[in-house]
């Protein structure tokens, strides 16, 4: 049985995204996430504003006079939501956690995703691949995709995104849009981003915390843990130590931006506590322009 308060928070997020859907988002999504390539409709009488090469020769054949295909714009599109479930997922400090963001912004995409017909499915890793769930159609089949997001307890507390990315690549088939929702903490991932890119769609999702660029000091000693790996460790922040925190937060946020890049990747950067709606159009405002 699902708990009532998981279940509120599912129909909150239900009314709340449908709503954005229905008012400002859906047209975005539908401008910019569009069908790939072309697939057969039917065969019918050949005419003279046709392209001689779409002609089908063994129907011409039985039937005595040509014929030629038909073809339509391949509409349906699947949508992957790969989503880092590791413990770092966990923190926030702006009434959201990052995983409860994550399972909001997958929401919207997803509910714009049915009403433009398309599949969904889900994929939850944190150093191994914990949970895959096949893309299907539906309001219901979303919602599971949701609660799933936002319920779901990981065996394991660090983050391989390399792992996600062999499943992605090993198990779906279909070219697809992959929206990959992390914070990045780790490295060494660029090789097979760049061979999964390469087969599907893929957009990654930056979401943070502002704490973790912009480290508030309350002044005195701070005794503190590391979501992943569990460590404890006492911090007693001297002179400079905020400006050399955010300087490691640029240096990984470049180091993040230079692997985007070399793979051509697009994405979208979001802080937990901010509004992620006007980010998310900007985004696709850019996009429908380069691919228009």
């Amino acid at each position: 049985m699902i708990p009532k308060e998981l279940l509120r928070k599912i129909r909150f997020i239900e009314i709340t995204t449908s709503r954005l859907v229905n008012t400002v988002f859906a047209g975005e999504y539908h401008s910019v996430f569009k069908g790939r390539g072309m697939e057969f409709d039917e065969v019918r009488e050949y005419d003279p504003r046709d392209d001689i090469r779409d002609i089908d020769w063994n129907v011409t054949a039985r039937m005595g006079h040509p014929y030629t295909k038909k073809f339509v714009e391949e509409r349906e599109l699947t949508v992957i939501f790969l989503v880092d479930a590791s413990a770092s997922g966990q923190y926030g400090t702006k009434g959201k956690t990052k995983s409860e963001l994550i399972a909001e912004i997958a929401a919207l995409l997803a509910f714009a995703a049915v009403k433009n017909h398309d599949r969904v499915g889900l994929l939850v890793f944190s150093d191994q691949v914990e949970k895959y769930i096949p893309p299907k159609k539906g309001r219901f089949h979303v919602l599971r995709v949701i609660r799933e997001i936002l319920s779901f307890k990981p065996k394991r507390r660090l983050t391989d995104l390399n792992a996600a990315l062999k499943t992605l690549i090993g198990v779906v088939t279909k070219r697809s849009t992959v929206f990959l929702f992390s914070d990045f903490l780790a490295e060494g991932y660029e090789k097979l981003l760049k061979i999964a890119h390469k087969k599907h769609d893929v957009v990654a999702v930056v979401v943070e915390d502002r704490t973790e660029r912009d480290f508030p000091l309350l002044g005195g000693t701070l005794e503190l843990e590391d979501a992943e790996t569990g460590e404890a460790f006492t911090l007693r922040p001297g002179r400079g130590f905020k400006n050399r925190f955010q300087a490691g937060w640029e240096k990984r946020k470049e180091g993040r931006e230079a692997v985007f890049s070399s793979v051509g990747l697009d994405h979208i950067e979001i802080e937990t506590g901010t509004p992620y709606i006007e980010a998310l159009i900007k985004f696709f405002k850019i996009r429908e322009r380069r691919f228009r």
